[in-house]
């Protein structure tokens, strides 16, 4: 052992959680330069404390050197203080560095394409449980008691901002015939193409590739995409699935103004619907190398007494050699759609 009774109290001995052969103090945060910190040695107390002292921060790789201390009285009384402003500095520092550019306050830059323009490729998901509510929900039964716990809903928290969704008195009532109708009038149970927002939220992977005039979202579920003009504006020639996009920059972010929706699709599992005259503004920026923030304000005078957003994160897929699959669910719905037109067997 370095020595045989403790030395005498100081402020390094709260930090100290091991004492190495060659007389050194670690912790997590620190460790302490055994040249300048020798060991204590009951034949000669006056060694300790050292005459000098050196912290070396495993955590940054950094050292900072005491001068002379003097006395060991001296050492509490003057190095108390220090030693826990630089603890607490080291801890800020770290913290921070931890905190995306959004948290910190600062604007990130985005990589750029040839063009100029942030870049948005890669293939990202949302992990999120809007896809079942767009709003607060509680873990709750599926609508197939047969699948027990595989077709239950996960709960989570909303992402609609400022609160329940501002449904018309009316339309409140249509969704509530929807919800008891779910398991046959869901788009996603017939494999219907999801709509916009929806897709960017579905538990699937969907990829960006981005050019000049055009970006092409290619999303798994159902073999979906849609084509974002960013030329000049065009208008719908005709109500779709999928809208139809014009897309602009504005500094970081891409902003896509969709119209031209037909009313066949729903916002969520929990039928949250919407008529023709869907409007949605949806905005994607990157916060960091690996996430964009993805929000979309969503207007429908038919259905909505006002517009109203939502917001969440969308994640890069970082697997090696990870690529979209195909998710044909056609033949997964068939029965369900079309069964009841087979021929049946004669007596």
């Amino acid at each position: 052992m370095p020595f045989s009774k403790p030395p005498p109290r100081d402020p390094l001995r709260d930090h100290a959680a091991l004492l190495t052969k060659e007389g050194q103090y670690a912790s997590p945060n620190f460790l302490l330069n055994s040249a300048t910190f020798p060991p204590y040695s009951p034949e000669r107390p006056q060694d300790f404390p050292p005459t000098s002292l050196t912290v070396l921060d495993m955590r940054t790789y950094t050292a900072t050197t005491y001068p002379k201390l003097g006395k060991a009285g001296d050492l509490t009384m003057r190095y108390r203080r220090p030693l826990i402003v630089m603890t607490a500095a080291i801890f800020v520092l770290l913290s921070t560095a931890m905190l995306t550019p959004a948290q910190r306050g600062t604007t990130y830059q985005a990589p750029r394409t040839a063009d100029g323009h942030p870049d948005l490729n890669g293939i990202w998901q949302a992990l999120s449980t809007a896809n079942w509510d767009l709003e607060d929900h509680p873990a709750a039964p599926g609508p197939f008691y047969q699948l027990g716990a595989i077709g239950a809903i996960p709960g989570g928290p909303g992402v609609v901002a400022g609160g329940p969704i501002p449904y018309k008195p009316e339309a409140l009532k249509k969704k509530k015939e929807n919800f008891a109708n779910r398991a046959k009038l869901d788009p996603e149970v017939n494999c219907y193409m999801p709509g916009i927002p929806r897709a960017n939220y579905m538990p699937y992977p969907f990829q960006i590739l981005q050019t000049p005039k055009y970006i092409l979202m290619a999303y798994e579920y159902a073999s979906s995409d849609r084509v974002i003009n960013m030329d000049k504006p065009v208008e719908a020639a005709v109500d779709t699935w999928m809208g139809t996009a014009n897309g602009r920059w504005e500094g970081e972010t891409l902003v896509v103004d969709n119209t031209g929706f037909n009313d066949k699709t729903w916002f969520d599992r929990a039928d949250n619907y919407h008529s023709d005259e869907l409007h949605v503004v949806e905005r994607f920026t990157r916060v960091d190398a690996d996430h964009i923030d993805y929000e979309a304000t969503i207007d429908d005078p038919q259905v909505f007494t006002r517009a109203w957003k939502i917001n969440l994160p969308l994640y890069r897929r970082v697997e090696k050699n990870f690529q979209l699959t195909e998710f044909k669910c056609v033949e997964f719905s068939e029965e369900l759609l079309y069964g009841d037109l087979r021929k049946k067997p004669s007596k």
